[in-house]
Formats: structure tokens, sequence, C-alpha cells
């Protein structure tokens, strides 16, 4: 690693832990992390899900539970051992990528100000350099660029980030240069932007930039106003259906925020891209399962308040999560049961009384436009269909009977109001970064869920009047980015933990003092601003125990057959 890299976090050839389903392995620096990475896939490691690259770990996720985990270690720690002792020779044969920039960003000055120099060298400085792709992450398609010259190698991130970036800016912070492929939030200092598009979800291999290729910029200039093709077109329409499908429902009222989710996304961390799916996966099968659809089928997932939909098609329907006030053609009916609903009724979703998210299934699971395998839209950069919006047209596969009935009593991942929720968490591999004594600790507070949460993560606000989590004695020290997972607990500077949820950024900068144990990610999605939230350490063997009971009470969950005749 460069004089300039943070201290490693993991110790090189260290396995950790991170939550029940991933490794976090310790290598040398980004060119060990991409030796790894080659070798984990050509390996074709038995229920291998993604593997991310970090700067000086490798995270990998596994499918399956602990108990699958434990079975794989002592493979992945032989292929660890193996790679270890290859040299990491330089690639001068990497692929080289020219970068036509115009520098006239908003930071330029401020860069030069700090590089000690004219904003003219500053771009003289940056041009005459070769630079290599360290890692992707944080985005789709955001590729971290070393090899700076000494003199930009020091610039640091804004004091507040911007809000919104435009797509194509190129970027300085923390020695590394980087250039944003899709519009989103950003603190980095901007000094230029490009009309090459490095990240296009509809064209594979997807993101221009992998680990180990070289970058060179070059002067070019740009209209002003001109589109940066950096941007996203916007979101993909509901319609038309994939072949065999039919439409189901007009969306009248599109709820406070409504998406159509399935599984989410898999092998596409390592381009940045968020795995998505259901915030409460729990909820979402077994809404399916009530329909009798496999658990990934398409669903919608509504937030706070949900939508209005008319029928054009008659079907089945279930909702499960959160307790809305539902109402077919103005009457109640009750969530967690199957509703037959013909042409011609409104469905309509109110506001949710038991946690913040629903999960509409209907029979045979809806469709709609599938971005990188998947029609699940993600937040944190907008990939996905997108909230349904009034007029648009729900269209569903055909229907494959039996269809359950109802859900049995108490088997929903529901609130109840008044009562704090606990999620059973795992210690996380980042130990040495906190004081002795502080994963324990975490049983002993309680935290409020912040308004500024989403699906990106869960802030949480501990009462000013309790102790904050414990540090490791001695100054602050930079965490080097590396990959993270669902469920992780981050703790920034300022101590008030941050839970990701299913649309994180596939790496993260903060240690992680625990994980949140896959039984209770069902709850964890359910976690509205303003609830009371305890965090209760367990063991792995604990974990294990309490993910074999959910997976049995799952299995028993849909209770009776709805009677119905199939022509």
């Amino acid at each position: 690693m460069s004089d300039d890299a943070p201290p490693r976090s993991v110790p090189v050839g260290e396995i950790r832990r991170l939550g029940e389903r991933a490794l976090l392995i310790g290598v040398e620096d980004p060119a060990g992390a991409r030796l790894l990475v080659q070798a984990l896939h050509a390996a074709r490691v038995n229920g291998l899900n993604d593997v991310v690259g970090g700067l000086a770990t490798v995270m990998v996720l596994f499918d399956g539970a602990d108990d699958d985990l434990e079975s794989r270690l002592p493979e992945v720690a032989q292929l660890v051992e193996e790679v270890l002792r290859r040299p990491v020779e330089a690639d001068d044969g990497a692929r080289l990528v020219v970068l036509p920039c115009a520098f006239d960003g908003p930071d330029l000055d401020e860069v030069a100000e700090r590089a000690g120099c004219t904003p003219e060298r500053v771009v003289e400085l940056l041009t005459a350099q070769t630079l290599t792709v360290a890692m992707v992450g944080f985005s789709p398609g955001f590729a971290y660029l070393t090899g700076l010259p000494e003199q930009l190698r020091h610039i640091p991130r804004r004091p507040r980030p911007r809000p919104s970036v435009p797509g194509g800016s190129l970027a300085l912070a923390n020695g590394y240069a980087a250039v944003y492929p899709l519009a989103s939030p950003g603190g980095w200092q901007l000094i230029g932007r490009t009309a090459e598009r490095l990240f296009r979800p509809d064209v594979p291999p997807y993101a221009r930039l992998e680990a180990g290729h070289r970058v060179q910029f070059v002067r070019a200039t740009m209209a002003v106003g001109e589109d940066e093709s950096g941007s996203t077109a916007g979101p993909p329409p509901l319609s038309p259906p994939v072949p065999g499908a039919r439409p189901l429902f007009v969306v009248e009222d599109g709820g406070f925020r409504t998406v159509l989710q399935d599984a989410g996304r898999r092998h596409m961390a390592a381009l940045g891209v968020p795995a998505a799916g259901p915030a409460d996966p729990c909820s979402f099968q077994l809404a399916n399962r009530l329909v009798g659809n496999v658990d990934d089928a398409g669903a919608l997932e509504a937030t706070a308040r949900g939508p209005v939909l008319r029928c054009v098609d008659s079907t089945f329907v279930a909702v499960v999560g959160a307790s809305p006030e539902l109402r077919l053609q103005g009457q109640p009916v009750e969530p967690g049961r199957v509703l037959p609903v013909s042409a011609g009724q409104r469905l309509a979703l109110g506001t949710v009384r038991g946690g913040i998210r629903s999960y509409v299934a209907v029979a045979g699971g809806l469709e709609g436009p599938r971005v990188l395998g998947s029609l699940a839209t993600d937040q944190l950069s907008g990939i996905g269909p997108g909230p349904i919006a009034p007029g648009q047209r729900l269209w569903a596969a055909g229907m494959t009977p039996p269809l359950g009935d109802h859900l049995r009593e108490g088997i929903s991942t529901e609130w109840v109001e008044g009562e704090p929720i606990s999620l059973r968490v795992l210690a996380g591999p980042h130990a040495e970064r906190f004081a002795p004594g502080a994963f324990a600790s975490l049983g002993t507070m309680e935290f409020t869920v912040a308004d500024e949460s989403n699906r990106v993560g869960l802030r949480l606000r501990r009462d000013r009047r309790a102790a904050p989590i414990r540090m490791a004695p001695g100054p602050v020290v930079e965490l080097d980015s590396q990959g993270v997972v669902h469920g992780a607990v981050q703790v920034p500077h300022d101590g008030s933990p941050v839970i990701l949820l299913v649309d994180h950024a596939t790496l993260g900068g903060y240690p992680v003092i625990a994980v949140v144990a896959s039984v209770d990610h069902g709850r964890l999605g359910q976690c509205a601003p303003g609830m009371t939230v305890r965090l209760v350490p367990i063991d792995r063997h604990q974990a294990a125990a309490a993910w074999r009971a959910h997976r049995h009470s799952m299995e028993t969950a849909v209770i009776g057959r709805y009677p119905i005749a199939i022509e």
C-alpha cells in the first residue's frame, strides 16, 4: 500500500466473519485484491453470491446460512494461502481508457489553492499521469483512480457534500480521482466533466472501467449546457409487458413511494450496483406464498401510505406487512389473507400502522422491465423502473395454483405500537477499532430511528444523556474502503450508528461494530422514523439456531387453500 493509505483494517491473509454469510479477507493492496477476486471466480466456489475487492480487503458473500459458510471456510482459506504465495506483477498490458474532459469544475480554483499552484497547473499535473483503477464501488461504475501526482494527493473532501453531483463530473478527494458515472450526492471536489458514458445498465459489461484498468485524462471542450452522457434518461416505463403477461391494474394513486421489487440483483456488487430487493424479505415472501408464487416473484413494496389500484382483469391479491388500512371497493378487508379482486374494483392501501412497509403480491407475480436481471428499484442509484405513478398499468404473469388462504397468527414482522424493536446482532469484523466491551455494551443502549432513514440506511440517534459507543483510544484513523453487507452496523465519527439496508453502497468506509442477524432482516425493514431500536448481541450459534427456527416458521406460515377452480 502507498504511504498515504490508511492502516489496514484486516491483516494480510486473515479471514474474518462479516455476519452469517460473508467473509472479509485481508490482502496487501488493490492489486492483491484483484488477484484474489480472479482466483475466487476461477475456482467456482460453491454458493458464491458476490465478491467485492477493496483497497486492502476482499469481501466474499455467500448464499445460504452460517452452517454453509462454516463448511466453505477451509476451501476459501486454502485458496487465500495459494494466492498470497503468488507474486503480484505489474500489468503493463492492462486496458487503457482515454477520457476527454473539460476542466471547468466549480472547485478547480479551490483545488489549485490547496495544491499551491494555478488551475492550469492542476490540469497539467492530472493529464500528465496515467492513473489506475484501484476498485469500483460507492455507486454503479464509480471507479477509484490511484496514481495522482504528489501535489494532488492531499485534496480533502468538501466539508458538506452536495445533494446532487451531475453525471460525468471529474472529481478529486483523499488521494483519489473519479468520475461520477450517474447523478448522485457526493462530497468530492469537482474539477471538470466528461461526456463519456462510464455506466450503462442496458449494455454489457455495464461499467466501462474495472479494477486494473489504466485511465488517461485529456483536454477536451464541451458546449455549455451540453447533456452529460453520465446522466440517466429516467426510469423505464412499466409497459409494454413481457411476453405472456396480462394487465391487472391501473394505478390511480401511487401512494407515498410504491415500487416494484423482486429478490434483487446478484453478482453486481463488484460494479457498485446495490442488490436492492425487498426491505422486509419476510413479509415479501409471505405475500408471494399466499398467492401461490415463488418467493422471488415481483411484488409491490409500499412505504408509509400505499397506492390505489383499479383492477382491469380478475385476480387474487395478498397484502402483508405493517397492517395498512386496506379497502376493497371502499369496504375494509383484512391483510394477511388471499383476496379475490374483480375487474372494475378498486383496492386501496391507506396509512400503515405496524411498521413502515407493506407488500402487495398478485397471483402469477408482477412483471416489469428488467434492468441488470431484476425488476427491482434501488433508491441509491435509481436503477429500476422507479415509483409507480397514476395512469401506469401493472402486469402479471400467468397464475400457478394452488393458492393459500391466510397466515398463521403471529407470523408477521409487524411492530407493536409503543414497544421498542429488538434487532439481534453479531459482532462485526473491526473489534480493534472499538473500546473493549463496546459490542457487549450495545445491549444496554436504546436508539431512535432518525427521519432521514430510508432503504439505503437506517440512521440511529442515541439519547444525548446516554454514553456513546466507545471507540478505541487514540486518534481517529480512517478505514480502508471495503465491501459491506445488508445489516452492517457502521459507526461514523459522531458515534451515531447507521445500519445498512438493501440499497446500501457496495463499499463502506466506517468501522462495523455489528451485523444484524439474517433472522431479523424483516424487522429491520419495518423500522420507521421515531421508533425505538435495541441492538441485542448474540453469537453465531444463537444466530444459526434462530435462523433454523425462522425457516421452519416460514414453512408453516400459510394456512389452508383458497377454494378456487381453474378452467
